[in-house]
């Protein structure tokens, strides 16, 4: 599709196009006109006279917002790079309020480490929107110019992104404190597979692969409990409901508290590697190279 394939002759206007782009990436005509300076009804028209020069929809509406269809994600992959270019070469004034920093990643990410992070820089003029969800998802809405960032559970193919190291998540084994007691002097691996399991999904793919990795074979049980929420695995396990496979950055404390116990430390633990990963080229707004630098230096720590 060509921004020149219109109904009518002629370039298409570039605010049409840079209006059309906020409301892709905020979802919203009211969020987009803010960020614009415009009126809400400035933004209805100017895309609903874009849908007409292209002669398709762009946005599905919705109660709470906007939704985009597909020929919106194809013209915003073609779009975001050369305006938000653009904006920088025509050395654009920004407006007094800096427009928000579109972040996502797993939402357990994003709960316990993410906002503890981040949460300080709101001191600094800085708002999130933050958007959870698994990494194949949330990189197509990265192309598509919905976020400036995110955190990636795997580092994306090819060039279109472009991906940083952020820091390896170590997997650890834990139960509550009354199923460890139960361990003691026992072969753990076969006796783990007797006892309840929490798992995040009925295939267990973490406690599976903490198997093959650490114990070198096929973890063969049941899960007791599944949720598809690893701070929902984490509340179980406090309860008392059994034992499970967890990042470490997720239940630290609770190790710490003694509320849950490790039950093995392996020389070579399963380690999963968490990218952050954003368009090339600098974003006109100066707070997601901020929030960036900012995740990727606490991250040394973690």
């Amino acid at each position: 599709m060509s921004v020149h394939d219109t109904h009518a002759s002629g370039p298409l206007d570039l605010n049409l196009l840079r209006t059309f782009l906020a409301v892709h990436r905020l979802g919203s005509f009211t969020a987009a006109a803010r960020q614009l300076s415009l009126s809400q009804s400035t933004v209805t028209t100017q895309i609903r006279a874009l849908e007409n020069r292209l002669g398709h929809e762009l946005f599905e509406r919705r109660a709470q917002g906007v939704t985009p269809l597909p020929h919106a994600d194809e013209l915003a992959t073609r779009l975001s790079g050369p305006l938000d270019q653009l904006a920088v070469i025509a050395d654009e004034e920004p407006s007094s309020t800096v427009a928000p920093v579109h972040l996502a990643g797993p939402a357990e990410f994003m709960s316990v480490a993410g906002l503890m992070v981040l949460g300080p820089l709101v001191t600094q003029g800085v708002r999130l929107r933050v958007a959870v969800g698994l990494t194949e998802p949330l990189l197509e809405e990265l192309r598509a110019g919905r976020h400036d960032l995110v955190v990636a559970t795997r580092r994306p193919r090819g060039r279109t992104l472009q991906a940083d190291l952020l820091a390896d998540e170590e997997f650890v084994l834990v139960a509550a404190p009354v199923w460890a007691e139960r361990l003691k002097g026992r072969e753990l691996s076969t006796a783990l597979e007797g006892l309840p399991l929490v798992a995040y999904a009925e295939d267990l793919p973490i406690a599976r692969r903490y198997w093959r990795h650490v114990f070198g074979r096929r973890l063969h049980t049941q899960a007791a409990i599944t949720v598809p929420d690893l701070r929902s695995v984490l509340t179980a396990l406090t309860a008392g409901a059994g034992w499970s496979v967890l990042p470490s950055y997720l239940c630290r404390a609770e190790l710490a508290s003694g509320v849950l116990q490790l039950l093995h430390q392996p020389e070579d633990p399963p380690i999963n590697t968490a990218y952050l990963v954003q368009r090339p080229g600098s974003s006109a707004n100066p707070h997601v190279a901020l929030v960036r630098e900012h995740l990727l230096s606490a991250a040394r720590t973690w």
